[in-house]
């Protein structure tokens, strides 16, 4: 490998991403091209640009072109687990955009584009694992964010537009210098969703991704515990036992049979 370079990555033809496309649970299209070695966002998957779901999450890509604005019909975006440093502005034109993951990446607050407040329908954002400092107050405009993951950077602050978004029910903070006042008031997180159900094996989960999925296990459990387990037999403690009344007939018969 040169010196300086990063890793030439696998190179993808449209034969191996035609046989990459699933279908979700949902029912939407999704071409699945994660874990496999990409470091170049491979153009020949433009020929799939209708598809409802795009993975490309735990490659080495450092860039996403401006050519991604041929996805819109986009739903689903992710991207976690790469090395992207930046952004192009054209991810604010899939206007159809309801879950962003960016997850564990290089990102900066000034490697955020402004048009990422375009997404006017995005419900999930995940910028949790990056080099953000702030976080930039026009995150306000997404009116219908549902869940914030900005955990495991440096921010010193949460701006109030985002705090107070109307919709926000799960905003995930940790792991941030943030001031002891700043982390009380993180809201709780009431409702879970879960849009798609897939089975993955441990090994193949970021550390972020199995911290999350080992907690909601945890909770899981803790409502099994919580819930009474109604009896399997009925008790009548008023009644005779059947079977002790059964044995003291049984000995009177026989006194009755030995006197006879």
């Amino acid at each position: 490998m040169p010196k300086g370079k990063g890793p030439q990555g696998k190179r993808i033809t449209l034969k191996v991403a035609k046989n990459s496309v699933r279908v979700a649970f949902n029912g939407r299209r999704r071409l699945d091209l994660s874990k496999m070695g990409i470091a170049t966002f491979p153009k020949c998957i433009l020929e799939l640009a209708d598809v409802e779901e795009l993975d490309l999450s735990r490659n080495f890509l450092r860039k996403i072109p401006n050519i991604i604005e041929k996805f819109q019909n986009l739903m689903w975006l992710d991207l976690h687990s790469n090395q992207l440093d930046e952004l192009p502005a054209e991810i604010g034109t899939l206007k159809n955009l309801t879950y962003l993951n960016l997850c564990n990446n290089k990102l900066t607050t000034e490697s955020l584009p402004e048009e990422l407040t375009h997404l006017k329908n995005l419900r999930t954002l995940n910028l949790g694992l990056n080099c953000l400092e702030t976080v930039p107050t026009t995150f306000g405009k997404l009116r219908e964010l549902i869940e914030l993951g900005l955990f495991d950077n440096s921010l010193t602050l949460i701006p109030k537009s985002v705090k107070k978004l109307p919709k926000l029910e799960r905003l995930n903070v940790k792991r941030n210098p943030l001031p002891e006042f700043e982390k009380e008031e993180e809201p709780i997180d009431t409702v879970k969703r879960i849009e798609s159900l897939y089975l993955v094996e441990k090994k193949d989960l970021c550390g972020s991704c199995l911290e999350t999925c080992q907690g909601e296990r945890d909770e899981l459990h803790k409502l099994e515990e919580m819930t009474p387990v109604p009896p399997n037999k009925p008790s009548f403690s008023s009644l005779t036992t059947p079977n002790s009344t059964a044995m003291d007939n049984q000995e009177e018969w026989r006194i009755r049979d030995d006197d006879s």
